[in-house]
């Protein structure tokens, strides 16, 4: 049980060192604090989690989901914390989806029985590695994607070493990123996976994100495009495995519901297959990015749920927030917040002032003032209008835009409750 011994050293020995004023505490004993982060209570810059928006946000799509006919595995990749993958997987969730063996091998440690790991492995040395870990969780349900043969031949070999006889491969179409090309590289891989003991075939996936463009109608017809391959290639799938369940995988956190529109119907033609999304940032939402998505879900139609339609904008709601101090007044135009491209995304748009405190009061519309104007590895630049009162040692609340490149710069994340108290840590895996 290497894997499980190691996993339970880290969450044995994770403290909150580095993040609170007094280190060494137990991450267990964090709730009885009463730390805001408002009031300066915590060691600065930290990331936070509205635990009422994230649950919101859980149980709105879950809804949906089971109102479009399609079930999810959000992807972990996003915040990697194994809690929050259990608390979704507690909540309705088929199970989880991870991106490499490293994420497999958190996951599995933590107790996850049914993983999709949405990806490509590599070569044999990645199969070996592969086999050791599921050899030693003999009774998870695993599936992995495969677009060619040599990929097939690792997850073969992964098959041999962990001693399974029905390891399940989905064959990835793909534009824009991994995933097989045309039908002769789909024929390959199903050719590979019946051809080889320890393999079965166990549907098709893909991933509609990778042929996104600026435009909105070239956007719509890519996805159309791969959609349709997609269930060409299910058909393939099919007929090579007759009477067996099947998953149709796609969707992440900008186009599930035109996935869903798209393969749904094929799944309940077919009778004995069914759509799993792996939405994972819409969990967490952002002032960004996803907000622009959510937007474009309205535009679209929005969320139907039992036949009523409902805001995606308004229903989804930012959960995450990054809070800093001001360090630096230097000019009247200029502050300095103490934060950098160390701590917070900045790959689809800066952070955004949402709210600032001072010794914990609320400074009403001084945030309407500012804006992030650049990073440095630890600062943050803010432009602040001329008469505006910002202090040093005020506290900002700033909003994020993509969840995914945020969180991973992140050991621990602290969940707040709806009084801006901490409500615990939680411990990311990133590796």
């Amino acid at each position: 049980m290497q894997f499980l011994s190691r996993w339970e050293s880290q969450r044995l020995s994770t403290t909150t060192r580095g993040i609170p004023l007094v280190d060494g505490l137990p991450i267990e004993e964090i709730a009885g604090q009463d730390w805001q982060p408002s009031r300066g209570d915590l060691a600065l810059p930290a990331l936070t989690l509205d635990e009422a928006a994230f649950r919101a946000n859980r149980d709105l799509f879950l809804r949906w989901c089971k109102s479009a006919g399609v079930t999810v595995a959000p992807h972990a990749k996003t915040p990697m914390s194994p809690e929050l993958a259990r608390s979704l997987r507690e909540a309705g969730a088929w199970g989880t989806t991870v991106a490499n063996i490293q994420q497999a091998a958190v996951l599995l440690a933590s107790g996850e029985q049914r993983l999709l790991l949405a990806n490509e492995i590599g070569g044999l040395a990645a199969g070996r590695r592969l086999g050791a870990l599921l050899g030693a969780y003999p009774d998870v349900e695993f599936h992995a994607f495969a677009d060619s043969p040599g990929a097939v031949a690792a997850l073969a070999e992964a098959a041999r070493i962990a001693g399974r006889s029905e390891l399940s491969v989905l064959v990835e179409l793909g534009a824009g990123r991994a995933g097989a090309r045309d039908r002769a590289a789909v024929e390959a891989t199903i050719a590979a996976v019946l051809a080889t003991d320890g393999l079965l075939l166990g549907g098709v996936a893909t991933y509609e994100g990778a042929v996104a463009t600026p435009d909105a109608g070239e956007t719509m017809r890519a996805i159309a495009a791969l959609m349709e391959r997609t269930i060409a290639a299910f058909a393939l799938v099919r007929h090579a495995a007759p009477g067996r369940p099947l998953i149709i995988s796609a969707g992440g956190s900008a186009y599930f519901d035109v996935v869903a529109r798209a393969l749904v119907p094929s799944a309940q033609a077919d009778g004995n297959a069914s759509v799993l999304l792996r939405s994972g940032a819409l969990f967490f939402a952002d002032h960004g990015i996803y907000a622009r998505a959510f937007a474009e879900v309205d535009r679209r139609g929005g969320l139907v749920i039992d036949g009523a339609r409902h805001s995606a904008a308004e229903g989804f709601r930012p959960a995450l927030k990054l809070w800093a101090e001001v360090l630096s007044r230097p000019d009247a135009g200029l502050a300095i917040a103490g934060f950098g491209m160390r701590d917070a995304s900045f790959d689809q748009g800066l952070p955004v002032p949402l709210r600032v405190f001072r010794d914990g009061v609320a400074q009403q519309r001084l945030a309407e003032t500012l804006s992030v104007t650049r990073l440095n590895d630890q600062h943050a630049f803010l432009s602040v209008a001329p008469d505006s009162t910002l202090a040093v040692g005020d506290v900002i609340a700033f909003g994020i835009s993509h969840p995914c490149t945020c969180l991973d710069r992140w050991r621990v994340i602290l969940g707040l409750d709806a009084d801006g108290v901490v409500t615990r840590a939680l411990p990311t895996q990133f590796g």
